[in-house]
């Protein structure tokens, strides 16, 4: 009998190893490689770096209009990592054992009766214990096999979008599913009818802080931690951000990420958004900070729930239609629109990037994109300047990542709501504006209510 239960247990471990060795990936989960845009023309996407996704078994390449990732050969294997690992290693152990499992409880139960009452007896009376015990000891195992078919997976789909503009009859209020290459937060574009990442549209300031400018160009501005920076100074509109960030050991310089942005306009109002300092991230708990004028902001943490302030120009703050935390946009009357998402740095971030980051912080930030509605000729700033008509850009576009040289310094702002930056053009009054960008009237190609500069020159 021994020998039998010795053999049916290497029968199973041997399963196991199996399962174990088929749920590997192949050679691209190992070792992620890295593929990049090849073609010039393509200018925001152009020799930047992807990480190739892990379910792609022979490497990938970059598609340059999209500026994703894809598998090389368009083979998109997703499924396979999924269910391979699911049939060996839940099913097979369970079944197997469950014959023999039966014999070892019985045989005890009738050598020592007398054993067995006694830790019976505090939680369940002494004489139901002698018979209907030994009977619903194998009903044990059938439990294991109920989390055997569900998977944590399938709720953890991509999310949709839907086209809000009335303008676009053709597209409004269609629904659809967000790009692979962010499941979490897209936005449909009602021009092209098609759904797009928020941080690959002009005017995004995303991640390590990567932004997309104005004339469409894709770069990188580090900055410093625990520094405020002039991200748009226009003579009735300033915007600072303040960075935080963790020291790179391999590096001379910060990761770096938007924690927060102070939005000043006309006679001084403010307008404060920000990212709560979080160890561990749970999406349902909302991290959002808002205020406006010195007083906080508060939204009920439902979808499309809405604040507006009492001023001229109007100020509206409202949840995001799919999201009921962690999620906002944010306008003012004629001047622009700011879509924010406070995000965290993940394990698989941290991982990829080596930043290093630990259980104590997960150095939850702002994801942004910003709209504008109404900037001068003079308008200057980190991002302010690629929306000038004349702006011709530094960046080296041959680099893998092309980013704003120099110390920034003369971006830098002594505090989060100053204007005291080298290159402040704020004056905030409303009747001393410079003379208007001709960029004024350009139909935006965005889908996104409104007119601006924001796609294309």
């Amino acid at each position: 009998m021994g020998q039998m239960i010795v053999q049916v247990v290497l029968v199973a471990v041997m399963v196991v190893l199996v399962g174990v060795a088929g749920a590997t990936p192949p050679g691209i989960a190992k070792n992620p490689s890295h593929a990049t845009c090849k073609i010039k023309k393509y200018k925001h996407c152009y020799n930047l770096e992807h990480v190739c996704p892990k379910f792609c078994p022979d490497g990938c390449t970059v598609e340059c209009a999209s500026c994703k990732p894809i598998c090389a050969g368009g083979s998109n294997p997703t499924p396979s990592p999924s269910e391979t690992p699911s049939t060996p290693s839940y099913y097979p152990p369970p079944s197997t054992p469950s014959t023999p499992s039966s014999p070892p409880p019985q045989t005890p139960s009738p050598s020592t009766p007398s054993s067995t009452p006694p830790p019976t007896t505090p939680s369940s009376p002494p004489p139901s214990t002698p018979s209907p015990t030994p009977p619903q000891t194998p009903s044990s195992p059938t439990p294991p096999q109920t989390p055997s078919p569900s998977t944590p997976t399938p709720p953890s789909g991509p999310k949709t979008a839907r086209c809000r503009n009335k303008n676009y009859p053709k597209c409004y209020n269609m629904q659809f599913t967000c790009p692979s290459a962010c499941p979490a937060a897209c936005e449909v574009d009602c021009n092209t009818c098609k759904p797009v990442c928020n941080c690959d549209r002009p005017g995004a300031v995303c991640q390590d802080p990567r932004f997309i400018g104005g004339d469409g160009t894709t770069f990188y501005f580090h900055g410093k931690k625990d520094t405020n920076f002039c991200l748009v100074s226009d003579p009735n509109l300033h915007i600072n951000a303040h960075f935080i960030g963790r020291r790179s050991q391999n590096m001379k310089r910060d990761f770096t990420w938007v924690q927060s942005i102070a939005i000043l306009f006309n006679n001084n109002h403010t307008l404060f958004i920000g990212a709560q300092k979080t160890a561990a991230w749970d999406d349902s708990n909302d991290r959002v900070d808002l205020s406006f004028d010195g007083q906080p902001i508060t939204l009920p943490q439902s979808e499309g729930a809405t604040w507006t302030s009492q001023t001229s120009p109007s100020v509206t703050v409202s949840r995001a239609e799919d999201s009921a935390t962690n999620s906002v946009v944010l306008e003012v009357e004629g001047k622009l629109k700011v879509s924010a998402k406070v995000v965290p740095i993940t394990e698989e971030d941290s991982r990829i990037h080596s930043y290093g980051v630990t259980e104590e912080d997960c150095f939850a930030h702002l994801d942004l994109g910003f709209k504008f509605l109404d900037l001068s000729r003079e308008v200057s700033g980190v991002l302010g300047q690629t929306y000038k008509e004349n702006y011709v850009s530094r960046l080296d576009i041959g680099a893998k990542m092309a980013v704003m040289g120099g110390s920034g310094s003369e971006f830098e702002s002594s505090s989060l709501f100053s204007t005291d930056c080298s290159v402040s053009r704020f004056v905030g009054d409303s009747n001393n504006i410079g003379e208007k960008s001709s960029f004024e009237g350009l139909s935006c190609q965005s889908g996104i209510d409104g007119q601006g500069v924001v796609c294309r020159r």
